[in-house]
């Protein structure tokens, strides 16, 4: 996983319409660029939720939220109208931002082990560099921590 005082690695993706979203297009905001195993999952869709309540206050502080997940474009357009999300989506099933970012790995569910996306955020500031990183984050509180670590500066 990425260290904080690293330059975020650029990436252009696919959104929920399937237009292409890279993350020079954001240079001058804040990104929180969170990445999640997989759309309509109990975990992660409480996690968008928590997001999409808190989308005003991050558009308050000029935050861009931006969720990454392998799932497709298809797959993100239901996910984000079941469930109203008002932020960007990307679809990464070619795995270039998700093994860019570090956070596609070895994880153990029942004692197998598989390959998969590790719940992570990252706050990228104005510059392009990572002012936060957070590995193996809890879907009920991310939103909040992130918001309350931005909103404390």
């Amino acid at each position: 996983m990425l260290e904080v005082g690293t330059k975020a690695p650029e990436f252009t993706l696919p959104d929920k319409n399937g237009n292409p979203v890279s993350l020079a297009d954001f240079a001058g905001k804040k990104v929180v660029l969170y990445f999640y195993p997989k759309d309509n999952t109990p975990g992660c869709t409480r996690q968008a939720c928590a997001f999409a309540g808190a989308y005003e206050e991050f558009k308050k502080i000029n935050a861009v939220v931006i969720g990454v997940s392998k799932d497709s474009v298809a797959s993100h357009q239901k996910f984000a109208e079941k469930h109203g999300l008002p932020f960007i989506l990307l679809s990464d099933p070619e795995l270039t931002a998700i093994q860019a970012y570090g956070v596609w790995q070895e994880k153990k569910l029942y004692g197998k082990v598989s390959m998969g996306v590790v719940r992570s955020t990252f706050v990228i500031n104005e510059n392009g560099m990572i002012e936060k990183a957070m590995p193996k984050v809890k879907p009920d509180t991310n939103a909040a921590q992130i918001l309350e670590y931005l909103t404390a500066k």
